[in-house]
């Protein structure tokens, strides 16, 4: 990975504290913080951006087909774009979405905005 992705320069989330201060976050690992926020956010939870969040945990309850996991798709995808404007490059955004038994699996890809770094976050929900 470039060494410029590792520097350390944006505030953590959730916000930590150290003995230095806050903790910080390179511009890889705030990117997938900033994907997180959107998943696990429920429109509605933040009262300046109603809009915001795709609700992915309330998904775990829903019956699992191919109807869900698209519409799933794209409204992550809709909501990721919207959201992480600037920091990575829209045409480069890939959801997948898959049900595995009782989990919901939610795989991203994306090419962070300007530095041409590919990067793949996954994400397991709900069940064991």
């Amino acid at each position: 990975m470039p060494t410029y992705l590792n520097h350390p320069s944006y505030m953590k989330f959730p916000l930590r504290i150290g003995p230095g201060g806050a903790r910080a976050s390179t511009r890889a690992e705030h990117v997938r913080e900033q994907i997180e926020q959107v998943l696990f956010t429920v429109p509605g939870e933040r009262w300046y951006r109603p809009g915001f969040g795709a609700a992915v945990r309330q998904l775990v309850f829903e019956p699992g087909n191919a109807l869900l996991v698209e519409l799933t798709k794209k409204r992550i995808n809709a909501a990721l774009v919207e959201s992480l404007a600037g920091e990575i490059t829209p045409s480069s955004l890939e959801v997948e979405v898959a049900m595995a038994g009782a989990q919901l699996i939610i795989t991203i890809r994306y090419q962070v905005a300007t530095i041409n770094h590919s990067e793949r976050v996954e994400f397991a929900i709900g069940g064991t």
